[in-house]
């Protein structure tokens, strides 16, 4: 995901990076005489994340705003006590477990990635000899799919609870299955977390987070997340904050689990503005999608604020591995309706990710003409129109007469084909937008060249991740119709402009009908063709090996 902002500087762009200390990749934990077994070393693969320290100036906040922001750093800490329970229902003992008789470097691992698995080495562990369990924390580790469905299929009433994003799934006494409410499973952390909340809603000064802060402890305590949710949508003011359940990217068994995480920001209201006027075209983007008719969704709100902040902590799920510089919330489909989607830009990670990886990645992947077109800027546009795109194409859908929706009907695939489609059909927004002469097309090859390039920065975490599968099959699909072309010799490609323009237009549709159709196995014979990297993408990925995967923020304990 990419970020710019058109009417001001890249050098504004990124001016979160100006007070951003960043350090040597190198691990700061002192490495082992034992830490390489079986081809695997842990302290390179450590060291594959660069410590960044985020310094954000919070200057211009009042004392109540400061105030605020302190309690929720303490809510978002309660909020990865939880996430690290839905990664592993053992894990909390498993961490004692480790810094009792592992390495320091072994505890600092499981720590950045929630667990015992290496997350960019498609869950190789790294302590002891259990695997990293495939439906997280979320089900009993010895519950098999097949197990799920046939309780579901003798006991239909329970489908609802069942299939909830606000459950777990534990055993009975007799062994049986039955479905635990978050706010009873994880009361232990939520009640805390819910009563920051209110201390912060208390102090706030800022009727809509005021509000939102209160609805939002009330969620906690409840599970019903509608009128918080349409609550944050409204939300204003210097805080941006988005603290709760919502992606299910964990739960790898069917995607219904949605996972507790927390983005605290201060937002940018100048930056913001400055793309607002983006947000008034995805009504004509949904129209100029190249897709049948019966394929476009006009039934979802088109409002879609966008806000441009600085973060200042995380917790959760985005503190878990590779860090997220944009999000695109809620994910509930009534909400989306009702009032569309917020995308949020963290400015400043996006800046440290940029200068530290995704520069010097451009300069491996192209030849060399092709390579000097890459900018910083087209890179931001990239995760922007990302962002605005996952607010269109198809969310509740008819299948066989019965409403539902894509998510509950694609189950774990909807994760990888949804990034993938928000990242090829922002390309086609883009070269949209060139036609309507909204961005100059005497751009469109630099375009080009930088969105390709990103391909390879998402397929670097492994393609069991959302974001590399989603690029993954857009990176095959460019091959087979020969967009791109693999120069041995060089060991780069190169593009052909106006075959990837046409494919990126037909990718867009072909992905559009597979969610629109909501056939599950429609999708997985096509994420079956396309996830797998030929030896010219392992090249590429090979010859990055110096740069940095990602960075390991560190955030202010409070400000």
């Amino acid at each position: 995901m990419r970020l710019f902002l058109l009417s001001i500087s890249t050098a504004a762009l990124l001016a979160g990076c100006n007070n951003t200390e960043q350090q040597s990749t190198v691990s700061s934990v002192e490495p082992t005489a034992t830490t390489e077994q079986n081809g695997y070393n842990i302290d390179a693969q450590y060291a594959k994340f660069a410590e960044i320290k985020i310094d954000v100036d919070t200057g211009f906040l009042s004392a109540s705003e400061k105030a605020v922001v302190n309690k929720l750093i303490t809510a978002s800490e309660y909020l990865s006590k939880i996430y690290l329970l839905q990664r592993g229902a053992n894990y909390p003992a498993l961490r004692q477990e480790i810094k009792e008789n592992g390495t320091a470097i072994q505890l600092a691992m499981f720590d950045l990635h929630f667990g015992p698995c290496d997350g960019l080495e498609d869950g190789k562990l790294f302590y002891g000899d259990t695997p990293c369990p495939k439906g997280g924390g979320f089900y009993p580790a010895d519950m098999t799919r097949e197990e799920f469905e046939s309780h579901i299929a003798a006991n239909p009433a329970d489908k609802s609870d069942f299939t909830s994003g606000y459950t777990v799934i534990r055993r009975t006494d007799d062994g049986g299955l039955k479905a635990v409410p978050y706010h009873v499973e994880y009361a232990e952390y939520l009640e805390p977390a819910a009563a920051l909340l209110r201390e912060a809603a208390e102090i706030s000064e800022n009727k809509s987070l005021k509000r939102f802060l209160t609805m939002r402890a009330e969620s906690f305590l409840t599970d019903d997340y509608f009128e918080s949710e349409m609550a944050w949508m409204d939300l204003d003011g210097n805080i941006e904050v988005a603290i709760g359940p919502y992606e299910v990217y964990d739960d790898g068994l069917f995607g219904y689990k949605t996972a507790y995480e927390s983005f605290l920001t201060i937002k940018n209201p100048e930056e913001s503005a400055a793309l607002a006027k983006y947000k008034h075209y995805l009504k004509d983007m949904e129209k100029n999608l190249p897709v049948e008719e019966s394929y476009k969704n006009f039934a979802r709100g088109f409002e879609s604020p966008i806000a441009v902040t600085y973060q200042v902590h995380g917790g959760g799920d985005n503190e878990n591995g590779v860090q997220t510089i944009a999000f695109n919330l809620p994910n509930d489909e009534r909400v989306r309706e009702a009032k569309g989607a917020k995308k949020v830009i963290l400015n400043n990670v996006l800046g440290a990710k940029y200068d530290r990886i995704l520069a010097p990645i451009g300069e491996r992947v192209l030849i060399e003409d092709q390579a000097k077109l890459t900018t910083k800027k087209y890179m931001s546009y990239n995760t922007l129109f990302h962002e605005l795109s996952h607010s269109l194409g198809p969310g509740t859908i008819t299948v066989d007469g019965v409403e539902t929706t894509v998510n509950a009907q694609l189950k774990e695939l909807a994760s990888g084909l949804e990034e993938g489609k928000a990242d090829v059909m922002g390309a086609y927004n883009i070269l949209y937008m060139m036609d309507r002469g909204e961005l100059p097309a005497e751009d469109k090859e630099a375009f080009l060249a930088t969105y390709f390039s990103g391909k390879f920065r998402s397929m670097r975490f492994g393609i069991g991740a959302a974001h590399a599968k989603g690029a993954a099959f857009q990176y095959n699909y460019y091959r087979e119709v020969g967009a791109v072309e693999w120069l041995p010799e060089q060991e780069r490609f190169r593009i052909d402009f106006a075959k990837l323009e046409q494919a990126i237009s037909d990718l867009t549709g072909k992905v559009v009908r597979i969610q629109g159709d909501g056939r599950y196995d429609g999708a997985k014979a096509f994420l079956d063709d396309y996830l797998t990297l030929d030896d010219a993408a392992e090249t590429v990925l090979g010859n990055l090996s110096d740069i940095p995967y990602d960075i390991r923020p560190i955030y202010p304990e409070k400000i």
